[in-house]
């Protein structure tokens, strides 16, 4: 058994949204799964498996930053995980975004040491091709736009650097979040897929801070989750979902 994930091998589906907060983690399982039971619940990490359609699923809180999310994917995978969809909140980086947007990540520039760490080397943290493109793919049969693109995992929320954000943005990264490079970098090396979804929550750049309103949030998240479920479920080869 697992240190942080107090669980057996079996209790976690081989299909796992990762979202960093463990009430999301508990709201995802009440909301969208057929039926739930909590398999965690060390240090507030909190964990549910279920179905999704009728395929076994399951939801892992990460915590925030990238130490605390290597600690849970790997330990996971150590319980039989195979396919991993962070869902997660960002701060936008392009002008033209609008809160609520939803993106899809292709890569993680990992501003943060911990990726760097367990590689040693520079590195390019990767989602998974099937996932994104499955991603793409239920996102235009629910009829929601996405934006497909970079990423950055930094290990600041509160940034000392006021003009990073923008060098960031000029250079064509979508978002920054907290996670997803050690997501990415832990998966290739353990072999299995991984994807991340993400929902602006803030739009960081042109000089302005701007934060979702909770129902404008709550929308967008359930939007997202509902991507992330059909995704994480039909890439299994027995999943089905909508068409």
């Amino acid at each position: 058994m697992p240190i942080h994930l107090r669980a057996s091998p079996g209790d976690y589906a081989e299909a796992v949204l990762v979202p960093g907060d463990p009430v999301r983690a508990k709201y995802i399982a009440d909301t969208f799964f057929d039926t739930a039971r909590q398999v965690n619940g060390e240090r507030g990490l909190l964990g549910f498996t279920g179905s999704f359609q009728g395929v076994p699923v399951s939801v892992q809180a990460t915590g925030m930053g990238c130490p605390s999310a290597a600690i849970v994917v790997e330990e996971l995978i150590q319980l039989g995980a195979k396919r991993l969809i962070r869902v997660g909140t960002c701060g936008g980086l392009q002008p033209d975004m609008a809160l609520g947007d939803l993106i899809i990540a292709l890569t993680a520039i990992p501003a943060d040491a911990t990726a760097l760490h367990i590689v040693g080397e520079p590195h390019c943290p990767t989602a998974d091709w099937d996932l994104i493109h499955g991603a793409v793919h239920a996102a235009k049969e629910l009829g929601k736009p996405v934006r497909v693109g970079p990423i950055v995992s930094s290990d600041v929320f509160y940034n000392a650097d006021s003009g990073q954000y923008q060098r960031w943005s000029d250079r064509g990264v979508l978002a920054v979040e907290m996670e997803a490079a050690v997501l990415f970098t832990i998966a290739a090396l353990r072999k299995i897929k991984a994807g991340c979804l993400l929902t602006v929550s803030d739009v960081v750049v042109e000089g302005e801070f701007i934060r979702i309103s909770d129902a404008e949030m709550k929308r967008a998240v359930d939007q997202m989750t509902e991507l992330a479920l059909e995704t994480v479920t039909q890439t299994s080869g027995h999943g089905h979902g909508r068409h």
